[in-house]
C-alpha cells in the first residue's frame, strides 16, 4: 500500500498527526510535502512488517479457536 492509496481524509489526518509529533519531538515544523514523503517511507519499510505481524496474530487466534472446536462441539458416540 502506498500513501496515494489512502483517502484524502485519512492522509490529511496522518499528515497532521505526523507534523504534530515532529514538532513536539524536534521543535521544528514539517511541511506537508516532507510529511507525505516520510509517510511513504514508513509505509514502504515498516508497514509490511506490522501487517505481517497482524496476520500472524490473527492466524494464531483462529488456530486456537479451531483447536478448541472439538471440545465445544464433540459428542460422545
Amino acid at each position: 500500500m502506498k500513501v496515494s492509496d489512502l483517502s484524502e481524509e485519512t492522509l490529511a489526518t496522518l499528515r497532521e498527526d505526523l507534523r504534530r509529533e515532529y514538532q513536539a519531538i524536534f521543535d521544528e515544523d514539517l511541511s506537508d510535502f516532507r510529511a507525505e514523503a516520510l509517510l511513504n517511507c514508513v509505509m514502504k519499510t515498516v508497514a509490511p512488517a506490522i501487517y505481517n505481524s497482524a496476520v500472524q496474530d490473527v492466524r494464531a487466534h483462529l488456530q486456537w479457536q479451531l483447536d478448541d472446536l472439538d471440545g465445544e462441539v464433540y459428542l460422545d458416540p
